[in-house]
This record gives C-alpha cells, sequence and structure tokens, in this order.
C-alpha cells in the first residue's frame, strides 16, 4: 500500500481530499487493469493542472521580466511547461515512487515514463487547486519551478537552438547546417540518438537524444557554445 501522507510532507500540502491525491497519481493503464478500483484516472485532473500552470506561470513571467516581448515571454513558458522539465520535478518530489501503474507500465522506465511524470505533476497541480484553492497552488508551482525558468531564462535553454544556429550560421559563413546520425541505439519504446551537425564537410560537435529531433536540438546548442554565437 502506498502512503501518500509520504509524498504530502514533501510538497508541503495536507490534502483534505485525500482521494484526489490518490487520483492525481493514477494513471489510465491502472484503472484498465484493476476494474474493481473506485477513483478514476487523473486525466481530468491533468487538463485542469496545465491550465493553472500556465495562468501561475505566466503570471510569473509578465511581472519578472518587464522588457521581454509576448514572443520571447512565451518561448520561456514553454520551456517550463514541457515533458522534460516537468518531468525533472517530478523527479525532485519522488513523484516515481507513488504512481499507480499496470504491471506493464511500471516496467517502463524509457521514455514513454518521461512523460507519465510531466502528466502526473500536472494532475497534482489540479487536485490541489480543488482542494486547498489557488494561493496554496500558486505556492507550490513557484517554489518547484520558478528556480527552472530563472534557471532556463539565464542558460537561454528557451531557444528553439537549431533554428538560432541556422540563422548565425547563415549570417557568419553563409552556410545552412545539416545534421547526420552518427549512432542510434536501442529498442524502438527507448530509443538514444547520436546525431552531428556538420557546416558542408566541417563537423562541430554531436548532440544526442531519445529522438532525433532532441538530438539535433543537444547538438545546435552545444555547436552555439562552440562558435561562440550564444548572444
Amino acid at each position: 500500500m502506498i502512503d501518500f501522507s509520504k509524498f504530502e510532507k514533501i510538497a508541503g500540502v495536507s490534502f483534505k481530499d485525500k482521494s484526489l491525491l490518490k487520483q492525481a497519481f493514477t494513471h489510465r493503464s491502472f484503472v484498465n487493469e484493476n476494474k474493481a478500483f473506485s477513483l478514476g484516472h487523473n486525466e481530468r485532473l491533468e487538463f485542469l493542472g496545465d491550465a493553472v500552470l500556465e495562468l501561475v506561470v505566466t503570471e510569473y513571467l509578465y511581472s519578472k521580466y518587464p522588457l521581454a516581448t509576448e514572443g520571447d515571454l512565451t518561448s520561456y513558458r514553454s520551456a517550463l511547461v514541457n515533458a522534460i522539465t516537468l518531468s525533472e520535478v517530478a523527479r525532485n518530489l519522488n513523484v516515481n515512487e507513488y504512481l499507480l501503474l499496470s504491471k506493464g507500465e511500471a516496467k517502463d522506465e524509457g521514455r514513454a515514463r518521461l512523460y507519465i511524470l510531466a502528466n502526473t505533476i500536472e494532475a497534482i497541480i489540479g487536485a490541489i487547486f480543488l482542494d486547498q484553492g489557488y494561493e496554496t497552488v500558486k505556492d507550490f508551482i513557484s517554489k518547484n519551478t520558478f528556480h527552472l525558468i530563472d534557471k532556463i531564462v539565464e542558460e537561454k535553454t528557451w531557444l528553439d537552438s537549431k533554428s538560432y544556429f541556422q540563422e548565425m550560421a547563415q549570417e557568419y559563413t553563409g552556410i545552412t547546417p545539416s545534421y547526420k546520425t552518427l549512432k542510434e541505439e536501442g529498442p524502438d519504446h527507448d530509443k538514444h540518438f547520436t546525431i552531428g551537425v556538420y557546416l558542408e564537410k566541417e563537423f562541430i560537435i554531436a548532440g544526442e537524444g531519445s529522438s532525433k529531433q532532441e538530438a539535433e536540438q543537444d547538438a545546435a546548442r552545444k555547436a552555439l557554445e562552440v562558435k561562440g554565437w550564444l548572444q
């Protein structure tokens, strides 16, 4: 039996309705496998939490960065509320220990788990909002995500690195970068790619990721650093 009170202590939130918290951790696969389970899965809570998270983050960005354009603010927000960043928030809160998953889903520790963790964070946010109200959920989001926003802005990880590297490469060299898959490993559900970025025949650097798009972004981000084109 999972002790959700441990999560409450980590999160700093004491739920009035404990079933809401349990539902937030309940994946659809668990409900499908356990027909007698009385609570539903967490997808409706996730839907609500997604909207609450976006509002809280937008409010913070608007106040924190008064000189940023609408486009930049949108990019900052997108970099925070994506699956990779939210799964990091989930890991910091040990969310993985409390997930209710089917036996098959529980064995899969690959890319699918990353999305489950990210979605669960949104469901938890939805549950806190329903149980405790806006100010409490705002405090939860503030404690667990705002430091990541500042890091994203400072390190410019909000940039679409591939587009930005192409723009800089064309400006400084007149060459459009190209990408080549150097290595592809792992089973279909948990692939790992290594991709090199080139300026014509010149190899710049390699990037890695669990999809080709992710590896290309990683390569472009590293190439910007190598070339000194991050402004």
